[in-house]
């Protein structure tokens, strides 16, 4: 098997780097500093699975032209704000491609491959909760799994032979994956999971850069605002014909709080949640927050407001995700 993941920063990067370590032929299609730091020293990954140093079946390139030969599957891996940018150099890979997935935050992002690769054919679904960010050229950190971490699947509601394939290659990498025939309930899913902790902390813990996850989530009000917006992420995910299933256990509450009897038990699950959360010195934030943290446009128009669109589309109230919304829109006008 051979993969190229076009974006290769911190969350890319992980991916890469575990498929290589386990065998599989990974070319790495990232920045200039961080390709030439992997070639040069290879790749370090810290985090959740201990120390990796991977030198063995990667490469490391900045200039899609010089990623050499035939790739089984293109991984996007970039913001779902780069991806125009990101494909639009990639062009030259198109007829050396089998199939295209990405993992990227977003619901349009099958349409946007199918788009750019011209068949739909060689576009198949796929979603990650994977954590990674990148500290310097060559050296990423792996601050987030699950047990199940990824899933594969064909629009179409069928289980293939390449979704299969992609599957068994990440499980044998340590990436706990499912090849399954419900992808489309696994992105509209993860979206509300992600809309559900981005929404939140941004509008909640932005104000202080200090603060993290744990802190807001450990405060009553913290776990109001936070059940405010999953019930009604919950109105419009159920609107759309699906039930929650916790795809990204433990990390996923939506299941949780969707069969909690009353919005006091709601609340009072993800109090214990951030109790559990600090004792254990939980300290990360969402990616959205991290964004603002550091100066950095957000994806809020990918991960918020496809809630906003399609609450007005359904006829369904989402406020406080409108609310959440503006806030963030408001920070984002400002931002790098």
């Amino acid at each position: 098997m051979r993969v190229c993941i076009l974006g290769a920063g911190g969350l890319g990067s992980v991916i890469g780097g575990y498929l290589a370590e386990s065998g599989v032929d990974t070319t790495l299609i990232a920045r200039p500093a961080h390709a030439e730091a992997i070639t040069r020293n290879g790749l370090r990954i810290e985090g959740v699975r201990g120390e990796h140093h991977v030198r063995d079946n990667l490469t490391a390139v900045s200039n899609p032209a010089d990623a050499t030969g035939e790739f089984d599957y293109l991984i996007l891996a970039t913001k779902a704000k780069d991806s125009d940018t990101a494909l639009a150099s990639a062009d030259c890979l198109k007829s050396r491609v089998k199939t295209v997935c990405s993992v990227q935050n977003t619901i349009v992002k099958e349409q946007i491959l199918a788009r750019w690769i011209g068949d739909p054919a060689k576009v198949m679904g796929a979603s990650t909760i994977e954590g990674g960010t990148l500290e310097a050229p060559g050296f990423v950190k792996n601050h987030v799994t699950v047990p199940t971490t990824a899933y594969f699947g064909e629009l179409d509601g069928t289980v293939s032979p390449r979704a299969q394939a992609l599957a068994d290659a990440f499980n044998k990498a340590g990436l706990g994956a499912k090849a399954v025939d419900c992808i489309q309930q696994v992105l509209w899913e993860k979206l509300a999971q992600i809309c559900n902790a981005s929404a939140w902390s941004v509008s909640t813990l932005a104000g202080n850069h200090e603060l993290t996850f744990v802190h807001g989530m450990s405060l009553r009000e913290g776990a109001e605002h936070y059940v405010a917006i999953a019930r009604e992420l919950l109105a419009v995910y159920g609107a759309l014909g699906y039930t929650p299933q916790n795809f990204y256990a433990p990390l996923s509450r939506l299941k949780d709080i969707y069969e909690c009897a009353t919005e006091e038990d709601a609340v009072q699950l993800m109090l214990g949640f951030g109790e559990r959360m600090k004792a254990q010195g939980y300290a990360g934030r969402t990616s959205m927050h991290d964004d603002v943290v550091r100066g950095k446009k957000t994806e809020v128009d990918y991960i918020v407001k496809p809630f906003v669109d399609k609450g007005r589309e359904l006829g369904i109230p989402v406020p406080t995700v409108t609310a959440a919304y503006r806030i963030i829109k408001v920070l984002d006008h400002y931002l790098a």
